[in-house]
């Protein structure tokens, strides 16, 4: 029996490489004959860089860069073939800022952009840039100056790269732009929320990264500006692009200064670890997520897993922490059956502590079931 496991990190609890040791232990436990081939798989969030540099035995590189607030930190990024990975979260990430000062009106992407710098400039072809995970709402002006781009304001100063300037921006002057030597930039994302408007970058995601109400609405008018701005400067239409409000609109920034194509994270890293060839002969499919949910039809890891499974008519069981509302809409795109490694009431904190004889112990029933 060959099963393979491409499941998401357990965020908080479980990595990836820590879910796939579990299946391997738990199969030799067995003793039967269950083949088991373990995949390192993300979306574009938190866990892609290790999963990707995992997955492709590539290596990581140390440097230190701004963080969200213009802090001096340690950050990495990591290379394997022709190719360099930078993940946004680890120097511009919501989880780098302390609760009380977060405040994507102050927050910046300019971190993101030194370590974009630092990769198109050491001669890489292709530069992955993942977005999951931000602080930020600068519309990506912060990186873009780190690359050379001049955001002028009203009062003909330079913008710093951050989301209260985005409605004092008059200009853009691109004339400083690094000479990456045609370095192909693209953008792992797993939404596709416009730019502006009520689905845009400040409606929809400035909230969970600390902004009040009246904060959500200085960023949308500041925004609506700098769309204003990029459209007469580059005569495009900023809101058909399609993931352009991600990562507080760095995905729109980046598409247009610097021609990045945005593309499905998962459906990319599934391309990068050769998952179609991997499960060709599988007799199973083992995948999960920390919560699943309604959302997790939307380009996650779960929904990117079940399109190519489907296709090849193989059964797929996901084993999850916590079952959310909406779930059941995964069964129409393929899902076997749903298993919680929760088995009792618990706070969550028990559950993050206990995660990995939890997950063990659904695991161990999962394969028996198999069998």
């Amino acid at each position: 029996m060959k099963i393979v496991i491409a499941s998401d990190s357990f965020k908080g609890s479980l990595s990836g490489e820590e879910i796939n040791k579990i299946w391997i232990s738990v199969a030799e436990s067995e003793r039967k004959k269950i083949k088991i081939i373990p995949l390192l798989i993300a979306d574009g969030g938190d866990g892609t860089l290790d999963a990707v540099i995992g997955q492709k035995k590539g290596k990581i590189v140390y440097e230190r860069v701004n963080n969200p607030l213009f802090e001096k930190i340690p950050s990495r990024y990591g290379v394997f073939e022709d190719c360099a990975i930078i993940s946004m979260c680890e120097c511009s990430g919501l989880t780098l800022i302390p609760e009380r000062l977060r405040n994507p009106l102050k927050t910046t992407s300019y971190g993101t952009g030194e370590l974009i710098r630092k990769a198109a400039l050491s001669g890489k072809k292709k530069v992955y840039i993942t977005l999951g995970g931000s602080a930020t709402n600068d519309g990506g002006m912060g990186a873009l100056s780190a690359l050379g781009y001049k955001f002028v304001k009203k009062d003909g100063s330079i913008a710093k790269g951050t989301g209260e300037e985005l409605g004092e921006i008059v200009d853009i002057d691109g004339s400083g732009l690094i000479n990456s030597n045609g370095t192909e930039f693209v953008i792992l994302s797993d939404v596709t929320n416009p730019l502006t408007g009520k689905n845009g970058a400040a409606r929809v995601f400035a909230k969970q990264k600390g902004a009040t109400q009246e904060q959500i609405d200085v960023l949308e008018n500041g925004m609506l500006n700098f769309k204003r701005v990029i459209e007469s400067r580059f005569n495009v239409d900023v809101n058909k692009i399609t993931g352009g409000g991600a990562a507080g609109g760095m995905g729109a920034g980046l598409s247009v200064m610097l021609n990045a194509k945005i593309v499905s994270g998962v459906e990319e890293i599934l391309k990068i670890v050769n998952f179609d060839d991997t499960i060709k002969d599988a007799d199973y499919i083992i995948t999960g997520e920390g919560k699943i949910d309604g959302q997790s039809k939307d380009g996650k890891v779960i929904s990117g897993v079940l399109d190519h499974a489907k296709a090849r008519d193989i059964p797929v069981i996901a084993v999850v922490g916590t079952v959310g509302s909406g779930y059941e809409t995964l069964y129409d795109k393929g899902l076997t059956s749903v298993f919680s490694i929760i088995d009792k009431p618990s706070l969550l904190r028990d559950v993050l502590t206990q995660s990995e004889e939890l997950y063990k112990n659904t695991a161990k029933n999962v394969l028996r079931l198999l069998k």
